[in-house]
């Protein structure tokens, strides 16, 4: 994560990212009162981690964060049984200056088509918190299904996976 000048405004990633996990929008990462330097702290630890990073993308030049983790090294080791070509992912929307409907599921269609990019990733797996229904809603709609609820040590989460031929036939329909 770029930490430095020449971000819109000036501003450095680690900013943006500050902005957008301590919205109100983005309760799930629980991040609300994390200072500018907690983010900067994060996020250094995630860049210097050899099984976990962090991307800043973009989607009809709206920003959102995607986070890649190896599930059997970060967040759920030890917690599942792990397939081999498993990836974990995280994702956040930018909070929006004006919603655009549809553009949520659009970046999580685009951060699984950048994950399954990677032919070494056959399944994404994912353990949003279990009362956050609008992310089991997306998650449903590209392609994963709910393997068990599972108890980390900041929540209680849905652990779920999808295949690449999963995520295919959920975005392949005739209404896409």
């Amino acid at each position: 994560m770029d930490t430095g000048p020449g971000r819109k405004g000036g501003r450095s990633d680690a900013e943006l990212v500050h902005e957008w996990v301590t919205h109100p929008r983005s309760a799930f990462w629980m991040m609300g009162d994390a200072r500018l330097e907690d983010v900067e702290r994060e996020y250094a630890a995630i860049a210097a981690h050899p099984h976990h990073d962090a991307f800043i993308g973009l989607h009809d030049g709206r920003a959102f964060l995607m986070e890649r983790y190896d599930p059997t090294e970060v967040e759920l080791a030890g917690l599942y049984d792990a397939e081999p070509g498993d990836i974990g992912m995280h994702f956040l929307v930018a909070p929006p200056e004006t919603p655009v409907h549809g553009f949520t599921l659009a970046v999580i269609t685009t951060v699984m088509e950048t994950l399954f990019a990677d032919p070494a990733v056959r399944r994404v797996v994912v353990e949003p918190d279990v009362t956050n229904s609008a992310v089991h809603a997306l998650n449903k709609a590209v392609g994963f299904e709910v393997i068990r609820e599972i108890t980390k040590p900041e929540k209680q989460a849905l652990l779920s996976a999808c295949t690449r031929e999963q995520f295919e036939a959920a975005t392949t329909g005739a209404d896409r």
